[in-house]
């Protein structure tokens, strides 16, 4: 969880990026003596091909309705929440009607410095049943045994919550570095994962969640050793976790750099396109097979910054994490969870919601909540225009289009494979319009889209 400040002493390894912070550091736990022989890898099996940019069709927004890319998970429209939030009573009918899908507890480090309630558990159910949302909770493994763990999964299944996704610690890689290292971790982290599912069987556990991963082994999290902290996990316990978890937050891009600038922000979201590829690819290599992926902390900054053109409380941080969300979606990613629901100024500007008002990112989650289940083909070649798209239970073609951009543009239409019967719904968020529907427009395919600067823009066309 991002803490400003107080992280600066823990990053100066981190070259040229960011990390989610940590206000102290507490005592580490004891080395243990010696580190579990995990089970043997699955024999490789032919894997499904990774999704890929999809290839551009010179000069025109195209969309390909006859190609489906497969299923959207239902858990893509999540966020972190935790005891240090609260969402006001007056803001509740926003957070129940954003859609929200997965609901991560308590986001952040909070979790590895406090012990867990049964009254925060209970809290937290109440509210993931409000929104609608799976919940998911982490366990503290900074000071935390695996018997507390043991006792909530107990609690959350005796009290019938359901709780199916489960963590264990928050940004190892972030504990005392000169002290902690890959090897306890994995070692730690296998001994709580075989209590808790002794426990309950069913659960799926959820990890490493490490901070700042990029995919790029040279800039990737590393032990004092030089371990890599994601290689180093899953050949540990790549046959206990269930779903493989990162962070990322890509500003300030170093100790003392300024907060991002809008025209940085424009550039960035590009990074999943290949963020997301190289995961897969690791996960694949180290255990002969594929496993569900999660990015279960991310926004632009990891820094409290607010008040800045592009700082998480910004307009321009919806547009990006718009433009993100989408970039995730169409690499088929099983959770995303934003940070966070909610987070006062005086703390940060990441919470969709401050202390008494909406901040402007909380408006992509409503006019996603009307895109669809399964994804179709859709492709850009303008770099400021991402085009993404999808097909609804009820047969609509919806058509998400982000303009980046700081001018208007324009750009036909191409539709393959799609008869509409009826003018689209067009709903926008912009700076003018909080994700609300606007008008109707005919489309046919060759119709001219324009597109407002900084803006989002989603076509529902009905489906003959």
């Amino acid at each position: 969880m991002p803490k400003g400040g107080l992280l600066l002493a823990m990053l100066l390894w981190l070259a040229g990026c960011g990390a989610t912070a940590q206000p102290t550091q507490p005592t580490a736990l004891p080395a243990p003596t010696l580190l579990p022989t995990p089970a043997p890898p699955p024999t490789a099996t032919p894997l499904p091909t990774p999704t890929l940019v999809p290839t551009a069709v010179p000069g025109v927004l195209y969309v390909d309705a006859g190609q489906g890319l497969g299923p959207i998970s239902p858990f893509v429209y999540g966020t972190n929440y935790g005891p240090w939030c609260i969402v006001p009573y007056d803001l509740m009918p926003q957070a129940e009607a954003a859609g929200i899908t997965y609901l991560r507890f308590p986001g952040g480090n909070w979790g590895d410095q406090n012990d867990l309630t049964e009254f925060q558990v209970d809290d937290f159910i109440a509210l993931a049943r409000k929104l609608g949302a799976e919940p998911s909770i982490s366990v503290r493994l900074l000071g935390g045994t695996p018997e507390q763990a043991v006792a909530l999964v107990n609690y959350a299944r005796d009290r019938g919550y359901h709780v199916r996704y489960w963590s264990i610690g928050n940004e190892p890689n972030l504990f005392d570095k000169d002290e902690y290292d890959t090897v306890q971790y994995n070692a730690e982290w296998r001994t709580f994962a075989q209590a808790m599912k002794a426990a309950d069987p069913e659960i799926l556990l959820v990890g490493p969640d490490i901070s700042q991963y990029r995919g790029n082994p040279f800039s990737d999290p590393h032990d004092r050793f030089g371990h890599d902290w994601m290689t180093e996990f899953l050949r540990a316990n790549g046959d206990l976790v269930d779903v493989v978890s990162i962070h990322r937050y890509p500003f300030p891009t170093g100790l003392n750099a300024p907060p991002a600038r809008i025209d940085w922000l424009r550039r960035n979201s590009r990074e999943w396109d290949l963020i997301i590829p190289r995961l897969r690819a690791t996960v694949r290599e180290v255990t002969g097979r594929d496993l569900p992926v999660a990015v279960t902390e991310v926004n632009s900054h990891w820094s409290s910054a607010t008040g800045g053109e592009a700082t998480p409380d910004s307009f321009y941080n919806a547009i990006w994490w718009a433009d993100v969300l989408g970039r995730l979606v169409r690499q088929r990613v099983d959770i995303v969870a934003h940070f966070a629901l909610q987070s006062r100024t005086q703390v940060g500007g990441w919470g969709l919601f401050g202390r008494f008002e909406v901040r402007p990112t909380y408006y992509v989650y409503p006019i996603y909540r009307h895109f669809g289940r399964d994804l179709i083909y859709a492709s850009s070649d303008d770099p400021d225009l991402s085009i993404y798209a999808a097909l609804r239970d009820d047969g609509a073609l919806t058509i998400m289009v982000i303009n980046l951009g700081p001018q208007e543009r324009s750009r036909p239409l191409l539709l393959d494979h799609a008869a509409a019967s009826g003018p689209a719904e067009v709903w926008r968020f912009d700076a003018q319009h909080p994700a609300e529907r606007i008008a109707e427009q005919a489309l046919a395919g060759g119709d001219l889209l324009t597109l407002p600067a900084q803006s989002v823009t989603l076509y529902i066309v009905p489906q003959r």
